[in-house]
């Protein structure tokens, strides 16, 4: 496909603004339309990007080849199908859907219609992910944390969903082997639905991860720890720092294998802006994007799994 492409973004909120500003900046793409129920919102950035502005998605569907969809998750399903069946490409902000039904459903319209799904777990873009991969040997426990403060946006779901299902992608991605055990904890605190919760997650391969994330905290934190055989690293995806501590060839004077140190920073790169042309890609390749439908349908049963079990002790 080597046409211009005509994109649109299904609403324009916190962060769906920032999707219209990378197809607006990308040469590959057009941004033609926004869609949003606050018109006033959608009509200044409309106007900012030289797009029409659109309160009804229907509106938008003669008119497009592709669309980010950044609306509450509980439109992901409803919004995302009719756009799939209409033969149009799909990023759908995280998480894919509400239930894991409705993720398969999505799947398989995708690949019937031969169409790109790509879910936005931006975190796979972080620049310190490029030098996990490059130094990952057979991990045999990882233990994340994901701290923030709190803020009314995302509350319609819980921790997991909102926070921790970065994480779970992740270690998915990086352990690449099926879970045999979960157990989690949780609580909620200022919202109705779990803001801070815990999960081990045990795989069949025999490890472990360790997955924290709080809502209500009062910093900013992203981080994973890694112990495998060899090595321990630890990724600061905030400051974009790897550490890196692996066990030398020599013994020191009490007779242990010396520990060598290094530190790897990683450029503060445009995660969103490499994922939208990650999609924009996959598209007029056919390649497939770094994170398809499946990975966020494995997420998003992984999270599930989790919030289930706390629900259960509460």
């Amino acid at each position: 496909m080597s046409q211009i492409l005509k994109v649109a973004v299904i609403g324009v909120g916190h962060l769906g603004k920032w999707h219209a500003d990378k197809y607006a900046a990308c040469a590959d793409c057009e941004l033609v339309a926004v869609v949003d129920t606050n018109a006033e919102s959608a009509g200044a950035i409309a106007q900012q990007h030289g797009a029409e502005m659109f309160s009804d998605y229907r509106d938008v569907i003669p008119l497009v080849d592709a669309i980010s969809l950044v609306v509450p998750t509980s439109l992901h399903y409803k919004i995302g199908r009719e756009f799939l069946e209409a033969g149009i490409h799909c990023l759908i902000e995280k998480p894919i859907s509400e239930s894991i039904a409705e993720a398969q459903t999505l799947v398989n319209i995708a690949r019937e219609k031969d169409l790109v799904l790509q879910v936005g777990h931006i975190e796979r873009f972080n620049s310190v992910m490029l030098g996990i991969s490059e130094h990952l040997r057979q991990p045999q426990f990882m233990e994340s944390t994901r701290l923030a403060p709190f803020t009314t946006r995302a509350t319609d779901v819980s921790v997991i969903l909102d926070l921790m299902i970065h994480d779970i992608d992740i270690i998915l991605d990086l352990v690449d082997s099926p879970i045999s055990r979960i157990s989690a904890s949780g609580i909620s605190v200022l919202s109705d639905t779990i803001d801070i919760a815990n999960a081990r997650i045990e795989f069949e391969n025999r490890c472990v991860a360790n997955v924290t994330a709080s809502r209500i905290s009062r910093k900013r934190e992203r981080k994973l720890r890694i112990f495998q055989k060899d090595a321990y690293l630890s990724a600061d995806f905030q400051e974009k720092i790897l550490a890196i501590n692996r066990k030398g060839e020599t013994d020191n004077t009490e007779g242990f294998k010396d520990i060598s140190h290094e530190e790897l920073g990683f450029d503060d790169n445009d995660a969103l802006n490499l994922e939208v042309l990650d999609f924009i890609n996959a598209i007029k390749t056919g390649n497939r994007p770094l994170v398809t439908g499946e990975d966020g349908k494995r997420a998003l049963a992984t999270a599930i799994a989790i919030t289930a079990q706390i629900k259960e002790s509460l």
